[in-house]
């Protein structure tokens, strides 16, 4: 069975755990708690050089980090994968935004304001505009996006809405104030509608 390394907290890694429940895949959970260094230590940089998780360790050694190649790689020739090339190509097109635009301004928002320490709030004040700025301007993309269209790529649920879910749905953890963007709401609860849907 592969064991998926994580820290709970993380949208990164709930990504890959709903993914997983969506398609009836059975992971084991290696968890790390933040700010404890286990992820710089010499034996997790031995599995991913970049000491971060998500990483998924299959049982024959090999191992695949980042989110969104594991989304890939779990949902390839499944029903959260679009079928046509097209529709894949809006998945990475929504997976990239995601990672690019997104996550670097929602996510480090939602650490620092609900996961930081008082020494990493305090040094880290100083992003906060920008942080907030860039966020909305993600979020309103999304917006823009789902006034007329239910999801993201290939006119259903895929693994594009299980990436922008992430972060998105607990955006609020970190100063955003969703109740602005009605699309993005009802976007949310049919996410939560989907058969296997777990929480964070």
């Amino acid at each position: 069975m592969p064991i998926l390394h994580q820290m709970p907290v993380s949208g990164n890694c709930y990504k890959i755990r709903l993914a997983a429940r969506q398609l009836g895949i059975s992971l084991q959970f290696k968890d790390y708690p933040l700010h404890d260094g286990m992820t710089r230590k010499p034996e997790f940089l031995s599995k991913n050089p970049n000491g971060r998780v998500p990483l998924l360790e299959f049982e024959d050694g090999r191992v695949l980090p980042e989110s969104g190649a594991i989304l890939w790689y779990l949902s390839e020739g499944t029903k959260l994968q679009p079928s046509d090339a097209w529709g894949r190509a809006q998945a990475l097109q929504w997976m990239f935004f995601e990672q690019y635009s997104h996550e670097p301004y929602i996510a480090v928002a939602r650490f620092i304001k609900r996961y930081g320490t008082p020494d990493i709030q305090e040094r880290r004040k100083g992003e906060w505009p920008m942080l907030i700025e860039r966020g909305n301007a993600a979020l309103a993309v999304m917006e823009q996006h789902l006034k007329s269209n239910d999801w993201f790529a290939g006119g259903r649920y895929s693994i594009a809405d299980i990436a922008l879910y992430g972060y998105t749905h607990c955006a609020d953890e970190g100063g955003f104030d969703l109740a602005k963007y009605s699309a993005i709401h009802a976007w949310m609860a049919r996410v939560a509608a989907q058969p296997g849907y777990v929480p964070l």
